[in-house]
């Protein structure tokens, strides 16, 4: 049985693939670093899981994707060049965002084969020790972190857990979706797990957001599991096997804050509007610019 609540220190980045729905804009750089106002959107995830408590962040990436990790190491000559100038602000704020040594590592997906087959590679850097999983085209914007609120929930109960949230009905179709004991509850145990289901058979309205705490024996099922939608290896099939598993309970963690998907065009467009808008050095100019856009 596996209902302990070993401590959370690892968080898995899956950043491998194409970004097709922003071509040409991602031919030549990755969908991850495409910036939500001055921040690359794979850096808002990254922050998002510093601030929950996360101290090794592991990246899995893919072909053309060296520059993730060019932008979590030190780079000697801009550094230099502020320093020369005077830039104190810009230092600080590299200073702030570039992890400590041995904090990243970096791994390949050499093969497009989904998102089940990517959380495997990252087998031999998890180890044997629970994980966070964590989509980079899903912003979750909140005060407090979606991860953080999860990770509340785990050392309360253990196991596995999912954050969720609510969709229109007409629209569950489109996500992956879990149903729950307590659909009103912040934190439930969850029942089923479908992806994409049939319009009018969804067990729930609770879509499954891209933030996931999962057990290390995920990984022997993803070793063996066989492709599915799409002719790629399913996350959602493993856990639905493991969540059959004795003492391997799921849980979902309700999240409450706005959720933007950057893999859309729209998505992304919001998080940079919402972004800015949050921020004080910006937003009085942002709005009266965008009223005169507006009529």
């Amino acid at each position: 049985m596996t209902t302990s609540k070993r401590r959370l220190r690892k968080a898995v980045f899956p950043v491998a693939g194409l970004g097709t729905r922003f071509l040409p804009a991602t031919k030549a750089m990755p969908k991850e670093m495409l910036t939500v106002v001055d921040r690359p959107v794979i850096q808002h995830v990254v922050d998002e899981a510093r601030a929950a408590g996360i101290e090794h962040f592991i990246f899995i990436t893919g072909r053309n994707k060296g520059v993730i990790e060019d932008h979590f190491d030190s780079m000697f000559e801009l550094e230099q060049t502020l320093m020369q100038r005077g830039k104190k602000n810009e230092l600080e704020l590299l200073a702030r965002d570039l992890p400590e040594a041995g904090q990243t590592s970096f791994t390949r997906q050499q093969a497009p084969l989904g998102l089940g087959h990517a959380v495997w590679c990252a087998r031999e850097l998890v180890g044997n020790e629970p994980f966070a999983l964590l989509l980079p085209d899903m912003l979750h914007s909140a005060t407090k972190p979606c991860l953080a609120e999860m990770i509340e929930a785990y050392e309360a109960h253990g196991g596995n857990h999912i954050a969720v949230s609510p969709v229109p009905q007409d629209q569950t179709h489109l996500y992956g979706i879990a149903g729950v004991e307590d659909a009103k509850a912040k934190v439930s145990r969850i029942t089923k797990m479908v992806e994409k289901p049939p319009r009018g058979t969804a067990p729930s309205n609770l879509h499954i957001s891209g933030r996931y705490i999962l057990q290390p024996e995920i990984f022997e099922l993803l070793g063996k599991q066989t492709t599915g939608a799409g002719g790629e290896i399913q996350l959602t099939d493993s856990m639905i096997t493991l969540g059959e598993r004795p003492g391997q309970t799921f849980h979902a963690v309700r999240f409450d804050g706005q959720i933007y998907d950057c893999g859309s065009k729209i998505g992304f467009l919001m998080a940079n509007i919402a972004y800015a808008l949050a921020r004080d050095d910006l937003a009085p100019a942002l709005k009266s610019e965008l009223r005169k856009l507006l009529g």
